[in-house]
């Protein structure tokens, strides 16, 4: 079994269909890497993934929306295609088994500030300041995982 695992930005709105009486989500999730190429220049590469959801728990959809920040894990596809120009393209699809909203750019877009402060909290781990914990004597078999109360 090959499984993939996808954190990343909601392109557009999700759509929500009923095919041969079963439902499905449909949405695609961005992720931008930024590198620096040979000569030193800082560039960005985006991969896109198309996300078919088959669930009968349609509830997520409305939370589903441009920007919106999430997780999803499945199985990959690759698909091959003809782009109207008739040149030949392939995209990556993910058949979801897992969806969860992780946060983003999709909350808190009505208020001063957006949620800019949770992007630079984000962009600002330190994976140091983790070992200061077991510096002040306590272990890390001390520290509990956090639970799943989350109601989807």
């Amino acid at each position: 079994m090959i499984k993939l695992q996808v954190i990343g930005n909601i392109g557009k709105d999700c759509v929500v269909n009923n095919v041969n009486g079963k439902n499905v989500i449909n949405f695609s999730v961005a992720h931008t890497e930024k590198f620096k190429d040979a000569q030193g220049q800082q560039k960005d590469k985006t991969i896109w993934v198309e996300c078919a959801y088959w669930t009968d728990r349609t509830a997520i959809a409305p939370y589903l929306k441009k920007g919106q920040q999430v997780y999803a894990e499945g199985t990959p596809d690759i698909r091959n295609y003809t782009a109207k120009d008739g040149t030949p393209g392939t995209s990556l699809t993910l058949r979801v088994s897992t969806v969860q909203l992780l946060g983003g750019r999709g909350e808190n877009q009505g208020e001063a500030g957006g949620n800019s402060s949770y992007q630079n909290q984000q962009n600002s781990y330190n994976p140091s300041s983790y070992n200061n914990t077991a510096q002040a004597g306590v272990s890390s078999s001390d520290i509990a995982e956090p639970s799943d109360d989350l109601p989807f």
